[in-house]
């Protein structure tokens, strides 16, 4: 199979010059999914929601069920971190979290009757929130319920968001005893003047013993987040950063641009505006951290993503198995993702889905023992169409004109005429190449696949709504 994946002695790294950064001084989506959940409405409920489980169930061979994906929302935390745009309840107050349990147990049943028990699934997050919030003993409840609903495969991805400053070498064995084998710990920056600016101190002492204790635990992946952009960031204090995140080598990296857009998510109000890095410095930031991870050796997966060329993301990145979900790239076929707990988004089949956002309206539907959904999205054929080519090229770095034709039934070069006329100016900064077989991204082109997918989608197209999106670099 043809990938574009050079070795990484081969890799070209980026150089943001003044015409591309203007070219791309945008905002962009991440195609979590396609559409996008700015599109999703509230005509889809959870009467939409059951019929779309119904059709899975009708419409599946019992002997070759496609395993599910399970995603668990847990909003709670204990302090508030002003960069934060997640759905989070900021709480000192643990018993809080039983009732939430209670609910997240009644939805998980509701599924099951809807489903069937012993539905196969391969890949279960835990995000947030802190998922971390719940006890050893709660967390243990969560798994034993999932265990008796589902089947989860002995080849299954069980992961975990954890925040550093709420767990220890204890914490991380009692995960590990619960089947949990993937870590993810929320680092975001190491300098203490930019921790403080954002309301999250934690030092890289505790952080290094923690990476020491899950590789002596044996945990398959770790990942560590940063973020770029934050206030008060430098390209000297931002090197500080990256050079300790390199002498604790993660497996993975998930390098996220801050994306500072405080009339829709109110904690980033206290963050001032003077105090974020300009636009030059960002970039600096950006490549600074681009070049030091790929001296070090991590493969660059896509988007802000790098992994170590062992991990299980690198092998797929390389055999052309990458796929991408709301969580993000992932090393699983392309599956249906049930979503539990407030504000989590889930897709069956042709739709997408979204639970109610706040907890009074979660725990009223689920009392009832209805579905929470509060909005969604049922695809239509176009909408199809292009969630493949923009898969594609997100996951694969191209578009070949042949299998798309023959995958999706369509003639690529007069369905997409119109887009295909706009890559001139991709081509001519080098992100892309153009042959009379397709499109293939170039190394550079890699690193900005976010615009060259944007070129494919209608919504933006049809709207040119860009606001609510973050910054493409």
């Amino acid at each position: 199979m043809h990938t574009n994946t050079p070795t990484t002695s081969s890799i070209i790294r980026p150089v943001f010059s003044d015409a591309l950064r203007a070219k791309l001084d945008t905002s962009g989506p991440r195609y979590t999914s396609y559409p996008t959940a700015d599109r999703f409405n509230e005509r889809f409920g959870p009467l939409q929601y059951s019929q779309a489980l119904q059709h899975r169930v009708i419409g599946t061979d019992i002997g070759k069920r496609a395993p599910f994906s399970v995603y668990l929302h847990i909003p709670f935390c204990e302090s508030l971190c002003y960069y934060c745009a997640c759905n989070k309840i900021i709480t000192k107050h643990h018993e809080r979290a039983m009732p939430y349990l209670d609910a997240l147990e009644t939805e998980l049943d509701m599924h099951v009757r809807a489903l069937g028990r012993g539905q196969p699934v391969s890949q279960i997050h835990f995000g947030g929130g802190t998922p971390t919030f719940l006890s050893d003993a709660e967390l243990e409840r969560l798994m034993a319920s999932l265990r008796h609903a589902f089947s989860i495969t002995s080849d299954a991805e069980i992961s975990i968001e954890v925040d550093p400053r709420t767990a220890n070498r204890e914490r991380l064995a009692s995960l590990q005893a619960m089947g949990f084998n993937r870590l993810s710990f929320g680092v975001q920056d190491f300098d203490e003047t930019v921790q403080k600016a954002v309301h999250r101190i934690q030092s890289y002492e505790s952080v290094r013993d923690l990476m020491e204790g899950a590789r002596e635990l044996g945990y398959t992946s770790i990942n560590m987040d940063l973020i770029y952009g934050l206030p008060f960031q430098t390209a000297e204090s931002f090197a500080t950063t990256l050079e300790r995140v390199r002498a604790l080598r993660p497996d993975r990296i998930a390098l996220y641009a801050y994306a500072h857009l405080p009339t829709r998510f109110k904690p980033q109000r206290r963050i001032s505006e003077d105090d974020l890095p300009s636009a030059p410095t960002r970039l600096t930031l950006l490549q600074s951290a681009i070049n030091g991870f790929l001296d070090e050796g991590y493969v660059y997966i896509g988007m802000d993503h790098f992994a170590l060329p062992d991990d299980t993301l690198a092998k797929a990145r390389q055999a052309g198995r990458l796929q991408r979900n709301f969580q993000g790239y992932s090393t699983h076929p392309d599956c249906d993702i049930i979503a539990l707990g407030v504000s989590a988004i889930g897709r069956i089949g042709p739709t997408y889905s979204q639970n109610v956002k706040t907890l009074d309206e979660y725990y009223a539907r689920i009392s009832q023992r209805q579905f929470a959904i509060e909005r969604g999205l049922k695809l239509t054929r176009d909408d199809l169409i292009r969630r493949a080519v923009i898969m594609e090229l997100m996951c694969q770095g191209r578009l070949d004109y042949e299998l798309t034709s023959c995958h999706l039934g369509i003639n690529p070069q007069y369905y997409f005429a119109t887009e295909l006329s706009e890559l001139d100016a991709f081509e001519e900064h080098g992100l892309l190449e153009r042959t009379p077989q397709g499109i293939q991204v170039t190394p550079t082109g890699w690193f900005f696949i976010r615009a060259i997918a944007m070129t494919f989608d209608y919504h933006i197209r049809a709207s040119g709504r860009l606001a609510s999106f973050s910054r493409i670099v």
